[in-house]
Formats: structure tokens, C-alpha cells, sequence
């Protein structure tokens, strides 16, 4: 992937780290009293080449939910709380600490589990697991999550085929908008 990528990553992660910080600081008592744990949701995910990552994420799910995919787990595990962080995306705002030290990038394929071997396959067939995963990508904007492995492949491989920093504010604009229906344990409402 192109270098500036990298160097957009940096920069947009620097110019939101204060504002992205107090909010998280704003939220965590909230998310503590709901959920009585750890308001931090720490997970293993699937990065660049096939590498494991822990993502951080404000918790939105009660204490106790399996550790699953989003559209297996169900919305009746949400919090009140958590349908608000996840509707407004600020359950994603620590992630730009994966982003800062290289896990993840702003935009690229949504990391998966490591028990999600058909989505890991397809991504490896068709080249996408040389991106970095990404808070924000193609395949939740057009709505497509990881019940369909071989579609949000494709989405994939079609955002790295066609990639291009103009591409990628784009993504990140239709994020802030609240744009794309990729939120599978929301969807099920």
C-alpha cells in the first residue's frame, strides 16, 4: 500500500487524539455503571497478513456476551448505552490507538476473528490481507458484514484494486455521516 496512506493514518490519529480522548474519558463512567466491568473491549482480531491483533473498543455489549461475531452474538446483548456509542461510532474512538501503532489503519477491511476461517481464506485468495485492517471500511458502508465471507471479500479486494487517498477521505466522510449499515448486532434491532 501506498506510503501516504500510512502517513494520513498518523496525522488524522494526531489531530483527533485530544478531542477523541476526552470524549472516551467522557463515556468510560457511563459504560462502567451499565456493564459493572472493565469499559474497555479488548479482542483478538485478524490484521495484515494473517497476524493477530488485540483491537480496543469501547464495551457496548453487557459483561458475560460470548466472544463472537456481531451478527451472532444478537442486539439483545447491547446496552442502552452501547446502541448510542455504536449508532455515533464513539465505541470505535480508542481504536485510533490501533491505528497509531500500526495494527490498523482509518479505513480498510473490518478484522474479523481468527475463528472466521472462510471470511480469512477468501481475503487471502483474492490479496486483502495485505491491507491493514481499518476502522471503517467499503464493505460496512454498503452495508455487507461478515455472514457473507466471499461478498465482503470481494468488497475488499475491489477497495484494493481501486484505492486511492481521495477514496479513503471519501470512506472516512460517509463514516462521520453516519452512513453504511456494516453494524450486524445493531442491524438486528
Amino acid at each position: 500500500m501506498h506510503p501516504i496512506k500510512r502517513i494520513f493514518d498518523i496525522g488524522v490519529c494526531l489531530a483527533l487524539l485530544v478531542p477523541a480522548l476526552l470524549v472516551t474519558i467522557a463515556v468510560l463512567p457511563v459504560v462502567c455503571l451499565e456493564t459493572r466491568t472493565n469499559p474497555l473491549f479488548l479482542q483478538r482480531r485478524v490484521g495484515r497478513q494473517g497476524r493477530c491483533f488485540t483491537i480496543v473498543k469501547l464495551r457496548t455489549m453487557r459483561a458475560g456476551t460470548p466472544n463472537g461475531a456481531s451478527h451472532e452474538v444478537g442486539s439483545a446483548t447491547i446496552t442502552r448505552s452501547g446502541r448510542l456509542f455504536r449508532r455515533t461510532k464513539v465505541d470505535e474512538l480508542p481504536q485510533l490507538w490501533n491505528v497509531l501503532i500500526g495494527d490498523m489503519s482509518l479505513v480498510g477491511p473490518r478484522p474479523c476473528l481468527p475463528s472466521q476461517t472462510e471470511l480469512i481464506e477468501e481475503r487471502a485468495r483474492l490479496g486483502v490481507l495485505a491491507l491493514r485492517p481499518g476502522i471503517t471500511g467499503i464493505g460496512q458502508l454498503a452495508g455487507l458484514d461478515m455472514r457473507s465471507p466471499a461478498e465482503l471479500a470481494r468488497a475488499d479486494a475491489t477497495y484494493l484494486a481501486e484505492w486511492s487517498l481521495r477514496r479513503d477521505i471519501a470512506l472516512l466522510l460517509r463514516t462521520a455521516l453516519g452512513r453504511g449499515t456494516g453494524d450486524a448486532a445493531a442491524a438486528r434491532l
